[in-house]
């Protein structure tokens, strides 16, 4: 399973950093880091990989998957503090920041200022203090009890946990500020990841100067285990939000779709009432003139401003007998709804008009657009299957219809008024 695993998170944190190798050249600061952070961790992962780790340990360089492991998991986790800080650290304008924040931001400037003067240390202690005459199964473990790769590690190490720990401080904070559900998930599993790092190198700088007996290769097992559940916490942690986004702009999409057949029918009765004239469904949908947000709420909007029109080609005993025809259907209330609907619909096509309009639907207790939304695609599902339906006919047999009605100039208006 570990073997399987040695393949497979590289390249899913590889897939994850090509996915977000646009925020190179549209995104801003923080999401740059975020992406060089996605890519040093994806580096370091590959350093792993039992061939890579061959080639790298066994050319001119002996061990150099142990010097570009630790290179690349410095530049990841500098810059996932970059990023963490700024987005969750950075100044408020609002008075004396609080203690974490400062002792957080602190600790950044002096990961930050040292890191080239650590990255040279490590450099100069593998080349001079380790004693690479051969290459190793596990590094930490080959090396332990000798005092330059105990330095070696020790440096490294110590760097790596002391900028995780303020990485997992400041993303668990921010996770139980977040808004969102998806970004708390998301900033739990990565705190999650950074917890393990911070944990992780202390226990390996006491094993170092300590030895354990255990043999390289166990210990190597060790290592690879809690990189990848790092990785992958990670790597999820990353991808939660962009994904649960994802899903939700599927549903946007899906209810935007959903309410096409009643939008449709309303703003072709009602043209003054649309943007632009309604086309096609395949039109519609390939007409990006505004964000799918932007669309959804357009397409509401005029759906109630239609219905909204709709009150004057109505009778005032409509919506009743729409209420009581509606008692035996599954879910009676947007059945209601969408019974006045049709047949309203069907008098304003057949000309008919009231001089003043009837009463207004119920309100409902809807707090948003989501649920505005979720509310129309009901009475859509029920509106589609009353096209070749008898019971408009019966609605208005029941409940009567306006009088007719001529057209002036564009407008509707009742035939009554205009004799008078």
């Amino acid at each position: 399973m570990l073997d399987v695993l040695l393949w497979a998170v590289p390249v899913v944190m590889t897939a994850t950093t090509l996915w977000r190798l646009p925020s190179l050249w549209n995104g801003d600061a923080l999401q740059r880091a975020l992406w060089m952070s996605c890519a040093g961790f994806a580096a370091a992962l590959w350093c792993r990989v039992p061939p890579v780790k061959f080639a790298l340990d066994h050319s001119a360089v002996t061990d150099l998957s142990a010097l570009l492991k630790y290179l690349t998991s410095f530049g990841a986790l500098a810059a996932g503090l970059k990023y963490v800080i700024g987005a969750y650290g950075g100044p408020s304008g609002r008075g004396t920041p609080p203690r974490h924040m400062t002792v957080s931001g602190w600790v950044s400037r002096i990961a930050h200022g040292f890191a080239f003067v650590w990255l040279a240390i490590l450099v100069v202690l593998f080349f001079t203090a380790v004693d690479r005459s051969e290459p190793s199964t596990d590094f930490a473990a080959d090396h332990a009890g000798q005092w330059g790769a105990g330095l070696f590690l020790t440096v490294a190490y110590a760097y790596l946990g002391a900028v995780a720990g303020v990485a997992c401080f400041q993303w668990a904070r921010a996770g139980w500020r977040a808004e969102y559900r998806s970004l708390r998930i998301g900033l739990a599993f990565m705190s999650a990841a950074m917890l393990i790092y911070t944990v992780y190198p202390a226990m390996r700088i006491i094993t170092v100067w300590e030895p354990t007996g255990a043999t390289a290769a166990t210990m190597r097992m060790i290592a690879d285990s809690v990189t990848l559940t790092v990785a992958l916490l990670f790597a999820v942690g990353a991808a939660i939000p962009s994904t649960i986004v994802l899903s939700e702009r599927w549903a946007a999409w899906r209810t935007y779709q959903k309410l096409f057949p009643l939008w449709s029918d309303l703003v072709r009765q009602f043209p003054h009432l649309a943007v632009q004239p309604a086309g096609s469904r395949l039109r519609e949908a390939l007409r990006l003139w505004a964000p799918l947000s932007m669309r959804l709420d357009r397409r509401i909007q005029e759906i109630a401003n239609a219905v909204e029109h709709l009150r004057q080609h109505a009778t005032p005993e409509l919506f009743p007998c729409a209420q009581r025809l509606a008692e035996d259907h599954d879910d009676p209330e947007p059945a209601a709804e969408a019974y006045w609907i049709s047949a309203a619909l069907a008098s304003a096509r057949a000309g008919r008009h009231n001089p003043k309009a009837v009463r207004a639907l119920p309100s409902k207790p809807l707090a948003n657009r989501r649920a505005e939304a979720y509310w129309l695609v009901l009475v859509v599902g029920v509106y589609v299957e009353l096209a070749d339906s008898e019971l408009v006919h019966t609605l208005h047999t029941r409940a009567g219809q306006p009088g007719a009605a001529e057209n002036l100039d564009g407008r509707t208006v009742s035939m009554q008024a205009t004799a008078r």
